[in-house]
């Protein structure tokens, strides 16, 4: 339950805000472009050696530097307005990424491994998940109400109102410091000069051999490949759809309805992954079939999606798109899970956000230039074609799974 909140509560009090603040700021979306670039090479950068740390000197520990990380993105944004000054920030953002993931994530796992060996882990990494995607939701609503509800406040102080959400996300990680420092127990490992630096000494190794795990264990690799498509075709969709719906809105109340519509995203997901270990119990808890029913329903889903010419039809269309999209990861980390052992849990769980950054990254670019010569809707047609891809992958993985029990 404490990681559950933690895990919760890293995501409150974000959403539709953040862009408009950066415009805000006086940024054309050129600038705008490079402080994500900035944001994803330094997470991509540190990835796997922090993740490696991690497996080094224990979960903890690198989870309270990523949340130190964030909190001093969140003060360098809101301090200034100077491009280089808001560059510096993104990048202790992404260092914040690349230092949590596959830190708690990884503490749980081994935790509920260690009360109940014989348990499956699927339904409690799926409350998880659940907890994730309802702190999205929840920082979605807000990220639109603070500037509206104590916006004006702010302005009379000489704050603009978009800076309010991150304030309140500034004090949200501090509660979740406090929070992890006093209520997630592990193991305690030495932690000063010495282990410091013996950890990022082994840090190389552990990534070295995490990275020949991925590529030696057939299941491993064709779990990573699957994931990797399963991203080139999902994310366009997140990253394009309000574009794609708003022309369907009246205009005075497009952006409403996108902030609900949003919410409603991720609260979709939320109850998509609540609903996993039951749909999992139909495929008898064979986490690969699973994931290939899954993937098949998004294809087929995705398509329908691209059909959409009113409001109505779109989002509907999208709630269940976005229910399956909650359902499909708690199967791949149970099967990711399964292959590991607990000395490369966090180094794998750093490749995977790796391999799928890089799969959303390409996905994006190959969407995008289809979007800008014929259409979004051809586009995430085109992304029906990689989900299958990723469900024949997903039928391999299913037979290597259960020749292995056999």
């Amino acid at each position: 339950m404490p990681y559950v909140f933690s895990f919760a509560t890293r995501y409150v009090v974000k959403g539709a805000a953040q862009i408009r603040d950066r415009s805000n700021r006086g940024m054309d979306l050129f600038q705008i472009s490079l402080l994500f670039g900035v944001y994803s090479l330094a997470t991509m950068a540190m990835e796997l050696p922090f993740g490696g740390l991690a497996d080094t000197i224990g979960r903890k520990p690198v989870f309270l530097a990523a949340v130190i990380a964030s909190l001093i993105s969140l003060a360098l944004f809101l301090s200034t307005s100077e491009f280089h000054v808001l560059a510096l920030s993104f990048a202790f953002i992404g260092f914040g990424r690349a230092l949590r993931s596959g830190t708690l994530d990884a503490w749980f796992v081994e935790t509920f491994k260690a009360l109940a060996p014989n348990v499956d882990v699927q339904p409690a990494l799926a409350k998880a998940q659940w907890a994730n995607a309802m702190g999205l939701a929840v920082g979605a609503i807000l990220g639109d109400l603070l500037p509206d509800l104590i916006g004006s406040m702010a302005e009379r102080l000489g704050v603009s109102a978009y800076d309010v959400p991150f304030a309140a996300s500034l004090a949200v990680m501090l509660g979740v410091f406090v929070f992890t420092h006093d209520f997630i127990l592990e193991e305690t490992r030495p932690l000063n000069n010495d282990a410091l630096k013996q950890g990022f000494a082994t840090a190389p190794s552990a990534v070295k051999d995490a990275d020949l795990l991925a590529l030696k264990h057939p299941a491993l690799s064709v779990l990573l490949a699957a994931l990797a498509l399963f991203l080139m075709a999902t994310n366009p969709v997140e990253v394009f759809w309000p574009t794609h719906a708003k022309p369907m809105l009246e205009e005075g109340f497009a952006n409403t309805t996108i902030g609900i519509l949003t919410a409603a995203y991720f609260f979709s997901i939320a109850f998509g992954a609540s609903m996993s270990p039951r749909i999992s119990r139909i495929f008898r808890r064979r986490h690969a079939m699973t994931l290939a029913a899954v993937f098949v329903c998004m294809a087929g889903v995705k398509i329908a999606l691209s059909l959409q010419g009113s409001i109505v039809g779109f989002a509907t269309v999208f709630i269940l798109y976005s229910v399956l999209l909650g359902a499909s990861e708690t199967p791949a980390s149970s099967v990711l899970h399964g292959c590991v052992e607990d000395r490369q849990r966090s180094t794998m769980l750093s490749l995977r956000s790796l391999i799928q950054q890089l799969g959303a990254a390409l996905g994006l670019v190959f969407a995008g230039a289809l979007a800008e010569v014929y259409s979004t809707p051809t586009a995430w047609v085109a992304g029906a074609v990689l989900l299958v891809g990723a469900v024949a992958l997903m039928g391999t993985l299913a037979k290597r799974l259960a020749s292995a029990v056999d």
